[in-house]
């Protein structure tokens, strides 16, 4: 399939590019997205962004890393800049979908349901800091090696190591209470 996208960047064809990058790395995309801002509507909103970034910026790619390395590189930059943004720390962002009244059998299965260990897991993982849950994602849920990881966080091997281990910490302290 990467071999397909570049190919057609060789064409210089990049509405049919994107489209191909789209429908590969879109849903990723939007997951990493989600693992930052820990909203749904603003995570489709940014991951839009992000694609609008990589159209701009396809005649650039030069080859040297993965597509999908490069594209993660940009998606990290843009969720990454958007926390250290003024409308981020000074907006409260509210979900804007509308509540539904449940019925009391659809009430008792989400109880079930966020009882389970899977939803406790992703939901002490959302709330470690950024530094962790990048990692913690991108290790576990993306299965990426340390040196890809790394790269793409722009930080050293260890450094990725040590925030696995920290996390690793943080999540066993949270779950045992």
């Amino acid at each position: 399939m990467e071999e397909f996208i570049v190919e057609v960047l060789e064409t210089e064809d990049m509405d049919n590019a994107i489209d191909e990058i789209m429908i590969r790395y879109g849903q990723e995309i939007l997951q990493l997205v989600y693992s930052y801002v820990k909203n749904k509507g603003l995570a489709e909103d940014l991951t839009q962004e992000i694609f609008i970034k990589c159209y701009k910026a396809l005649p650039t790619y030069s080859g040297k890393s993965k597509l999908r390395t490069w594209l993660w590189r940009i998606a990290i930059n843009h969720c990454k800049d958007y926390l250290k943004s003024w409308y981020y720390k000074n907006v409260m962002i509210t979900d804007q979908e509308p509540v539904k009244s449940k019925t009391k059998k659809e009430m008792i299965e989400q109880a079930v349901i966020q009882k389970e260990e899977g939803d406790e897991l992703i939901a002490a993982i959302m709330m470690l800091p950024i530094k962790y849950r990048e990692v913690i994602y991108l290790f576990y849920y993306e299965d990426l090696p340390i040196k890809e990881i790394a790269h793409l966080t722009d930080t050293g091997e260890n450094t990725v190591k040590t925030r696995l281990k920290r996390a690793k910490e943080l999540l066993k302290k949270r779950l045992e209470v």
